[in-house]
């Protein structure tokens, strides 16, 4: 059976409704619009069967295909759903209140059965970070952090801790993805001049010194993100500091770390310094892209060696993202960035489109791999607001603007489970659209009335770095050479045209015409004055003013003579004056 269409739910100022994806594009009427601003949050299910979105009364679920209500709870104030993998369990959380006698409030995380609609638990989270519980894709167990310890549960029954994993101060902690056995990684951040370290143990093995798959530490770290491929068998770590001691960024200093479950680890190695923008893994495991370095930013694909595979030069770009199938990747640079995107055909690594979509703050691929959606949204624009749906080579298939007092504060796609979208072939033929076209347009710079007819001269900030597969090959000069380069190839003709000077000179001083061959080596090669002295006057000179003619050569191909060498150029009269007096004179 081939599967549905993509649902797109949009939530803002106007309601929340949902959006039937490509190619229809119209309002799903199954599911009524809910007009009522006071929506907070929805959430769809792993597999997008169930749908979850508080209103501010009630938060409700409901079946996607049959839109029966399954739900509905009582939690006027829950702003975080979350379902768990196997829509066995809906996570609830609102913000943690005190009583006015200052007693411990109420348990604000609460944990549902979706199939009953009973209370499983009920926890205090104070904070909003790390809120929802993790679990494991089979739901076998799932695990939060409780003060130094992280807590394990198994089968869903919160009632009894089945494990746990103390370490001093742990901040953060990820499960792996995948069958079993599941593996967890951990981040305890470093105090007292201890460093930072990152370790990944296997569950349910904590116990004992050598009870760690891997470790690795780390002094410049104030916190981590942490990243597993899809295959648990490696975890990519980005370590942030707050501040740069060396003042170079701004934004503080970030490093990229590989850890592997079979004990490995390294630091990856990037070329260009500066923040890193985004790391991404590739779904397939075997591959990973960054985004780094001071704008414009390097793009770089590494193996599992931290090897790089592709350089895609420089460009202005801080995102990466993968298509679900890992055959497309798109480089994007949103935020306080034009919205320049670049998508690659991840194979042939060979570049399909380059779209623009400016002012957006959202990106989501579509599960079926060909479409995307850009948005901007509230409160990180208030003004022009709206999303587009587009395909993979840049054609604006959907446009969506609300009004100028309305706002859109959530976009996100229905899920798929993995596979249910086969990856087709990759096509560079834009699709044909009614909508303009996304292609990035480039202005032409404002050039005063007095410059306008005068040749143009280079004025970019940058020399923006072009991928390694368009990049010109050695004795390819087509592209036009900059000035610096171009100074040095005439400082390096000239010294070359110079060298073969001397040495033509030197052949013809050593090596006797043909009619002297067979003189014998006693006859004068040339006429001398007859005084030692007068000769060595003469031969002096011609030094001194082929000395001369090198120096004003290299003047001619642009080179900064020195004042002295100046001088000497000066007297290049009076030295012709005098060698042809010393040559009268016999």
């Amino acid at each position: 059976m081939a599967p549905s269409t993509p649902l797109l739910a949009v939530r803002g100022s106007e309601g929340f409704y949902m959006v039937t994806g490509p190619p229809s594009f119209t309002e799903n009427t199954t599911l009524q619009r809910d007009f009522g601003k006071t929506c907070k949050v929805f959430a769809f299910s792993k597999d997008g069967t169930l749908f979850a979105w508080c209103n501010g009364e009630k938060v409700n679920i409901v079946n996607v295909a049959s839109t029966e209500l399954l739900h509905s709870f009582d939690l006027p104030k829950a702003v975080c759903l979350e379902f768990s993998p196997k829509n066995n369990v809906l996570a609830t959380w609102q913000a943690y209140t005190t009583a006015k006698d200052g007693t411990a409030g109420m348990p604000n995380l609460q944990l549902y059965d979706v199939k009953t609609g009973k209370c499983l638990k009920a926890f205090i989270q104070k904070k909003m970070q790390n809120w929802c519980p993790c679990w494991a894709d089979d739901e076998s167990i799932s695990a939060r952090i409780v003060n130094n310890e992280v807590h394990f549960f198994e089968n869903n029954n919160f009632d009894t801790i089945a494990n746990k994993l103390h370490l001093q101060k742990v901040n953060d902690f990820v499960l792996s993805p995948g069958p079993q056995p599941s593996k967890v990684s951990v981040y305890v951040p470093g105090s007292k001049g201890a460093p930072s370290f990152v370790r990944l143990y296997q569950y349910p093995n904590f116990s004992g010194p050598q009870s760690a798959l891997a470790n690795k530490s780390f002094f410049k770290a104030d916190k981590v993100t942490m990243l597993w491929n899809n295959k648990a068998t490696a975890v990519l770590v980005i370590a942030s500091t707050e501040v740069d001691k060396t003042g170079a960024s701004y934004y503080g200093e970030q490093t990229l770390h590989y850890i592997a479950t079979n004990g490995e680890s390294a630091v990856v190695q990037l070329p260009k310094n500066g923040p890193i923008y985004d790391v991404v893994w590739n779904p397939n495991s075997t591959e990973f892209c960054a985004v780094y370095g001071f704008m414009p930013a390097k793009a770089t694909v590494f193996n599992l060696k931290c090897d790089p595979m592709f350089d895609f030069g420089t460009g202005p770009r801080n995102a990466a993202y993968y298509s679900f199938p890992g055959h497309i990747l798109v480089l994007a640079g949103f935020g306080n960035l034009r919205g320049q995107m670049e998508v690659w055909d991840v194979k042939n690594y060979k570049l399909i489109s380059k779209p623009l979509a400016s002012d957006s703050t959202y990106f989501a691929w579509c599960p079926d791999g060909e479409h995307f959606v850009t948005a901007t949204c509230a409160p990180r624009l208030r003004v022009g607001n709206g999303y587009k749906i587009w395909h993979y080579t840049g054609s604006v298939l959907h446009k969506c603007e609300v009004p100028p007092n309305a706002e859109i504060w959530q976009v996100s796609w229905q899920p798929f489970l993995d596979g249910t979208f086969p990856a087709k072939a990759i096509t560079y033929q834009a699709v044909l659209s009614g909508l303009p076209s996304g292609e990035l347009k480039v202005a032409k710079a404002y050039r005063p009335p007095a410059l306008r007819n005068k040749p143009i001269t280079s004025s970019k900030l940058h020399e923006e770095e072009p991928p390694q597969n368009m990049k010109p090959q050695p004795g390819n000069s087509d592209k036009p050479l900059s000035k610096v380069a171009l100074k040095n190839q005439r400082k390096h003709e000239a010294k070359k045209a110079a060298k073969q000077e001397a040495k033509t000179d030197g052949s013809q001083e050593s090596t006797p015409s043909p009619a002297l061959q067979d003189v014998p080596h006693s006859t004068p090669p040339s006429m001398t004055s007859g005084d030692p002295e007068v000769d060595k006057k003469i031969k002096n000179l011609k030094k001194k003013l082929k000395s001369i003619e090198q120096l004003k050569d290299q003047a001619a191909t642009g080179k900064q003579l020195e004042k002295n060498q100046l001088e000497k150029i000066q007297k290049e009269a009076a030295l012709l004056k005098e060698l042809e007096d010393l040559e009268l004179g016999f």
